[in-house]
């Protein structure tokens, strides 16, 4: 949870604004509170405004609108610099911190209209590093099927649920957890989920989803479940308290089950899944990249390619049908 009392006002409108009318997700606003915290506690550091020596310390809550209109684009440079030298953060956190206070100064100065010039309107993103992203293999992932398959756990038949939609449908964490009975379409096998942003979805459900769920549905709770704000009234997957599952738990049973099925936990996670999932459809599904884009609610066309990586066989497979491979100096 927030507490909105440690922040100046100004920051507080800008969370509710992001809220109410960018729709932003309560994790996002976390990441914004967050963000612009630490940009602002720097900034009485930078300006020389504390004498706490103890960054954590450091109160924003009398933060003035004179100091902001102080800020220039090579104050927050600095705090660029903090945070890649000092806080050892990668591109991609810099990253999102830059666009998180790009945001803010534009409703500072567009909506607010608090402050008159824009200090961060040129600011850059750091170039993001390309990774390929871990994933199990075609054969990791069906022994880690037929692990949760043999499961003799009461919840077998919920995990392997979990399992099964992780690694066919590739959705969130955040997801998976915030499904409501209600959104399948059993007639249609298709499934609506709130992605990022707030934004809804299809998924549309396979064979092997739609059996899974249904042998889980068998056997979910019938009575004693909660009433609460979580809504778990509502919720497809309960714990065993009989409220909606948690992300903890979740997370608890993916490892679980890629320990018992011999894999590095350490190594592989729930996002992981994911990964697996827009990896083997693109592999051996030969997935259209904008209909992977559109599966795994990517804003952005750039994020999905990370999955149109290629092993070595496929390089030498494309290598060897050349019409010019079996060309001979006779």
């Amino acid at each position: 949870m927030i507490n909105k009392d440690d922040n100046p006002d100004f920051l507080n409108s800008f969370l509710d604004y992001s809220i109410t009318m960018l729709n932003k997700s309560p994790n996002s606003i976390k990441e914004y509170n967050y963000d612009l915290s630490m940009f602002l506690k720097f900034m009485k550091m930078h300006f020389k405004l504390t004498n706490e020596t103890d960054f954590n310390k450091i109160c924003i809550r009398d933060f003035s609108v004179e100091t902001l209109k102080q800020i220039t684009l090579d104050d927050i440079h600095s705090f660029v610099y903090y945070l890649a030298i000092d806080n050892n953060n990668k591109p991609a956190t810099r990253a999102r911190k830059i666009s998180t206070i790009r945001i803010f100064f534009n409703y500072l100065v567009t909506k607010l209209k608090l402050i008159e010039i824009n200090p961060a309107q040129n600011l850059e993103t750091p170039k993001k590093e390309k990774r390929i992203p871990k994933y199990l293999s075609l054969e990791e992932s069906e022994k880690l099927l037929n692990i949760t398959a043999n499961d003799e756990s009461k919840n077998k038949e919920r995990d392997f649920a979990i399992i099964t939609l992780f690694l066919n449908c590739g959705m969130r964490l955040s997801e998976l957890v915030g499904i409501n009975t209600k959104d399948i379409s059993f007639s249609d096998s298709r499934l609506t989920v709130i992605g990022k942003g707030n934004k809804e979805r299809t998924i549309y459900l396979n064979s092997a989803c739609m059996d899974a769920i249904k042998s889980y549905i068998d056997t979910k709770p019938k009575e004693g479940i909660k009433h609460d704000s979580k809504n778990s009234d509502k919720a497809l997957f309960l714990s065993e308290r009989k409220e909606r599952i948690s992300n903890r738990t979740v997370q608890y049973i993916v490892d679980k089950e890629l320990a018992r099925a011999g894999l590095d936990t350490k190594k592989f996670s729930v996002h992981k899944l994911r990964h697996t999932a827009a990896t083997l459809m693109y592999k051996y599904g030969e997935v259209d990249i904008r209909a992977l884009q559109e599966l795994l609610g990517h804003a952005s066309i750039s994020t999905t390619e990370i999955y149109t990586h290629v092993d070595n066989d496929q390089v030498r497979n494309a290598v060897n049908r050349n019409p010019l491979a079996n060309f001979q100096n006779v």
